[in-house]
């Protein structure tokens, strides 16, 4: 019996079992047919991607800030053009200490969440800095750092550290920002807070100033009073070694003052005044390395740099004689390496043109600190240039596309090697390079009065002349070949690159050749000077060319018809490149070109015979 109760237990067990089955079964079938019956449809909305600017405008402010957008700077990826690879930019977001740990309040009431409250609720964490904001003048500059400033005393108290840099071109600069220093107390509130001083060492704020050239010179210990900061930018000295080192300067305020900062509860703050790029780059990754450790920002005021250049001449006038002089000094380039030929046609340039963005060691350094990059006025007087302050502005929009790589040195030339070609543009650059390769400096003005010495100077460049044109050859073949790459370039900056590189190797054939034909004629005719005063003459550059007779063809070797090609084929380049990148450098630099016309021609000159008497030497800048 009980044998049959089991087996009877176990057939009713069985039959449920089966049952149950059946329905889940039946339940899977019905899901099934449900699924096969539903249409999937997804949509994507169409949105302008948004790259973040790396160059903003910032208006010109006179008035003490009553409130203050305490945001900071805005972050870049550091990938030429916005081409930055999802890999990178997921990875920058796992990074992002303000992900990781989010930590904001939303104020109760009708209060609007405005810039104002939304800055005082952001973490001062770490955060990239901001790569170019374009100030009208040191008064807005001075706001702004406030603004930084009021950020960062959330959490600590400062300690700020000015470093000058000790040209003579910076005087000027120096007392404006003396002048405009009373606004960083007054927005504070610290004035008020003064006049019932604060226990020693317990003061919101405390500044040091210091100056750089070569070495660097403290001019005032860390302090609280106003009066003493602008006594001590009143000191600053001009350095005659005309040595600007920067990043040793630096590494030598960070060594200073973090660990004094770290023992009593502040955060280090650096500040670099400057106009030039700096002497000393090959220090540059180390020092960025105690910078990043220390976690000091660092706020660079400081020029554009050159486009694709790493000099400017600024003039200057001896004491002694009146004499004008063109000093060198290092503004640029934008990017680790230049990345535009060096060359013009006869020798190094000289142009001074705006890159449109800082040099590439400052950006870097406020970018990777968390710190600010200001891009000052323009108006130098004593600044070399072919551009006028209006023209030095480019169009925002065209060139958030063209933003250089903000990497290091050893990543960028490993990320342009990689490919064959930005690796091959590269190469025909430093060919090219008047600065390696004296032999491709070709003299322009202040040949000698006299026939013999004439003929004698001009045989030295013809014959550099001849050698340049072969090697122009040889670019415009290298370059031609790899036309087949340009369209696979992900990066508008790069086929920008080869663009104006193509442009001007063509059209450089044809100014050489238009040397050649003007020296050989000017030295059969060497006419006299019409104005006894003159004593030299000088080359100038024309639209008009010179037609060369059968023997001056025979001589050269030149093939006109291919000649006349070369030229046509430069200006339409040309005029591509002004087409292809309209309010960019590049094609401010390709309208440039044409404008000057691929001529050459004499003409009479005068050099004072002072310069021949100058007991002195030049100062360095």
């Amino acid at each position: 019996m009980v044998q049959k109760r089991e087996a009877s237990a176990l057939i009713t067990s069985l039959a449920v079992h089966a049952m149950i089955l059946a329905a889940l079964f039946m339940v899977q079938y019905a899901v099934a047919q449900q699924v096969e019956d539903i249409d999937i449809e997804t949509s994507f909305e169409e949105r302008e991607r948004h790259i973040l600017d790396y160059q903003k405008d910032m208006p010109s402010e006179t008035d003490i800030a009553v409130t203050a957008t305490d945001l900071s700077g805005g972050q870049v990826t550091g990938e030429t053009g916005g081409n930055a690879t999802s890999q990178r930019m997921q990875q920058q977001l796992a990074d992002a200490v303000t992900l990781k740990n989010p930590d904001f309040r939303v104020p109760s009431g009708p209060e609007s969440l405005g810039l104002d409250i939304l800055g005082d609720l952001l973490p001062v964490g770490d955060m990239n800095g901001e790569t170019g904001v374009a100030v009208e003048g040191y008064g807005a500059a001075m706001s702004r750092l406030t603004k930084e400033f009021k950020r960062l005393m959330r959490s600590n108290r400062l300690l700020v550290v000015w470093l000058f840099d000790e040209s003579d071109s910076m005087k000027n600069d120096q007392k404006e920002i003396r002048d405009e220093f009373h606004k960083v107390y007054e927005e504070l509130g610290i004035l008020r807070k003064q006049r019932k001083p604060a226990q020693k060492g317990k003061e919101i704020l405390l500044t040091a100033v210091h100056s750089f050239g070569k070495g660097t010179t403290e001019l005032t210990k860390p302090t609280p009073i106003e009066n003493k900061v602008k006594a001590a930018i009143d000191k600053i000295a001009v350095d005659e070694s005309g040595e600007e080192n920067m990043c040793g300067a630096i590494s030598e305020i960070v060594d200073k003052y973090s660990k004094v900062a770290n023992r009593s509860g502040r955060r280090l703050v650096v500040i670099v005044v400057t106009d030039e790029s700096g002497d000393d780059g090959e220090q540059f990754d180390l020092m960025l390395a105690k910078v990043k450790k220390s976690r000091a920002p660092c706020y660079i005021l400081s020029r554009e740099s050159i486009f694709g250049y790493p000099y400017a001449h600024i003039r200057w006038k001896d004491p002694k004689f009146g004499l004008t002089h063109w000093l060198r000094i290092h503004r640029g380039p934008e990017t680790a390496y230049p990345e535009a030929i060096q060359y013009d046609g006869l020798h190094g340039r000289w142009d001074a043109q705006s890159a449109g963005f800082g040099p590439y060691e400052q950006v870097r350094l406020a970018k990777e600190s968390g710190g600010i990059f200001f891009l000052l006025p323009s108006e130098e007087e004593n600044l070399v240039t072919v551009q006028e302050h209006k023209q030095r502005k480019y169009d925002f929009d065209s060139m958030r596309e063209y933003i250089p790589l903000l990497m290091s040195r050893q990543d960028y030339t490993a990320e342009r090697d990689a490919s064959t070609f930005r690796r091959t543009i590269w190469e025909v650059i430093v060919k090219l390079n008047p600065h390696l390769d004296t032999e491709l400096q070709i003299r322009e003005r202040w040949y000698s009065g006299d026939h013999e010495e004439f003929r004698q100077e001009g045989e030295q460049f013809f014959n550099r002349a001849l050698r340049a044109m072969s090697m122009l050859n040889e670019a415009v073949t290298t370059l031609e070949d790899i036309k087949g790459l340009r369209e696979k370039e992900g990066s508008t900056r790069w086929r920008a690159n080869y663009d104006l590189a193509l442009a001007q190797v063509l059209a450089y054939r044809v100014r050489l050749f238009q040397f050649l034909l003007a020296m050989d004629q000017h030295v059969k005719d060497f006419p006299d000077f019409k104005n006894p005063k003159n004593n030299r003459w000088s080359l100038r550059r024309r639209p008009v060319m010179l037609e060369p007779d059968e023997k001056q063809i025979k001589q050269t070797k030149v093939d006109m018809e291919e000649l006349i090609k070369q030229q046509l084929a430069a200006e339409e380049q040309f005029r591509y490149v002004v087409y292809a990148h309209k309010g960019t450098p590049w094609a401010y630099r390709a309208q440039y070109e044409l404008r000057q016309g691929f001529g050459m021609e004499f003409y009479e000159d005068f050099r004072d015979p002072r310069y021949d008497e100058l007991d002195f030497e030049l100062p360095k800048q």
